[in-house]
């Protein structure tokens, strides 16, 4: 989720003070990103403390790319030098040269928002610096200290996406409320949302909680996936769009009933994992989990797939397409206009007919791949990448494509957790 995550570039200077400032959505790419990796990015490395470490969670301010995730020791692009981060880093997006932030986070980060000089993190963390912060802390984007101001008073829970629109911070997660918009300055929950978000997918599904969520270009639209049945007293299994206005937001009518259905996986009732709009707003994609559709549900149910879905159709019978791996998981997805990135732990695209294995017409696409935007179809991109659990994250920028992940290896090179496809 891009989360769901791709971060713009604001030019103050050039939009009126009345223009809402536009959400984190995915920006539009003239072609498809190169197969071959820069080769100045920093590794994440294993250690005693972290054995299998992951990058969650990407974003870019000021030159500067921010990674959070699960680890803590760092080596630098040639491998001659490691610095000791506590799941939180920052280095240079042209060079890989590391910042000296490196703010003392307790449990992994999930999501990461810069704006002006702050950075705003979510996770499972309780503590920053030794600073009481549970699940969202503000930071100063340089130095890595607590802006003890902004306390959101999270009783329990985590936060596992943040965006800003309508100068509010969103976040999503476990927590109580499961969604809330909150003051950029002090984190005091406000009366933005409205909407009960309720019930479970099974008794085995865990926690309600809102997982992912993206917000169209223009901020007028919410789509969030998650582990829940109802949002505002409908229906609304897995899935919803909210209606983003100035002050509040309301619940759109856009809802795809088959995602009532289970998978084969009948140990992942809640399968859906990442959603992103596209550049233009008039389209969003989702990637899940959830093995192969049962009897029945093959081009309806969205098991082990990437699905497109127009914003404007708002009770649709069918995605408008559904590119299945045949059995493996996919965790992330970025939108670019040019091409549908997806990551996760698959073996293959375009494999409708797979049952843990290649069926007639599949493509071999380990770990990531690109899908068509308008056919479906898997695109010839195929760098190759540790297939792991999955990477969980993307962002596109108008230089190139960030991939974060848990995997050491991407077009047979040593990138470890984080690559960067340059445009």
């Amino acid at each position: 989720m891009v989360k769901r995550h791709v971060v713009l570039a604001l030019v103050a200077a050039a939009a009126p003070l009345f223009v809402v400032i536009p959400a984190q959505a995915s920006i539009s790419q003239p072609h498809v990103v190169s197969e071959d990796p820069a080769n100045f990015t920093p590794n994440v490395q294993s250690d005693g403390a972290v054995p299998n470490p992951a990058v969650y969670a990407l974003a870019q301010r000021n030159g500067q790319i921010y990674a959070g995730g699960e680890f803590q020791t760092i080596a630098n692009a040639s491998q001659s030098k490691t610095f000791a981060r506590k799941n939180l880093m920052s280095f240079s997006a042209t060079t890989g040269q590391m910042s000296n932030l490196s703010p003392d986070i307790n449990a992994p980060v999930w999501a990461v928002r810069p704006k002006g000089s702050a950075l705003y993190v979510g996770g499972e963390f309780t503590q920053v610096n030794g600073i009481a912060r549970r699940a969202i802390v503000k930071i100063d984007a340089d130095t890595g200290q607590v802006r003890k101001r902004f306390n959101a008073h999270i009783p329990s829970g985590s936060i596992t996406e943040v965006r800003i629109a309508h100068h509010r911070l969103i976040v999503g997660g476990s927590f109580p409320g499961r969604l809330r918009a909150l003051s950029l300055r002090t984190g005091a929950t406000t009366n933005y949302f409205k909407q009960a978000i309720l019930g479970q997918m099974s008794s085995n599904a865990g926690p309600t909680s809102v997982y992912r969520f993206t917000i169209s270009p223009d901020s007028t639209r919410l789509v969030a996936i998650g582990n829940f049945t109802s949002v505002g007293g409908e229906a609304r299994s897995q899935a919803f769009m909210l209606d983003l206005g100035s002050s509040s937001a309301t619940l759109d009518p856009w809802y795809y009933q088959p995602l009532e259905n289970e998978c084969a996986a009948s140990t992942l009732p809640a399968y859906l994992r990442d959603v992103d709009f596209s550049p233009d707003g008039s389209y969003f994609v989702i990637v899940s989990t959830g093995y192969i559709p049962q009897s029945g549900g093959l081009e309806r149910d969205i098991c082990d797939a990437t699905a497109r879905f127009e914003t404007a159709v708002a009770n649709p019978d069918r995605p408008t397409w559904i590119n299945y791996t045949g059995g493996d998981t996919l965790h992330s997805v970025a939108v670019t206009g040019a091409a549908v990135y997806v990551q996760g732990h698959q073996r293959w695209l375009d494999n409708p007919f797979g049952n843990n294995s290649a069926g007639p017409g599949a493509v071999s696409r380990e770990g990531i791949g690109a899908i068509d935007p308008t056919t479906g179809k898997a695109l010839s991109w195929n760098p190759t990448k540790t297939r792991g659990v999955g990477g969980k994250d993307f962002l596109a920028t108008s230089a190139g494509l960030w991939v974060a992940s848990d995997g050491e290896l991407f077009h047979g090179e040593y990138r470890a957790r984080i690559a960067f496809c340059p445009l």
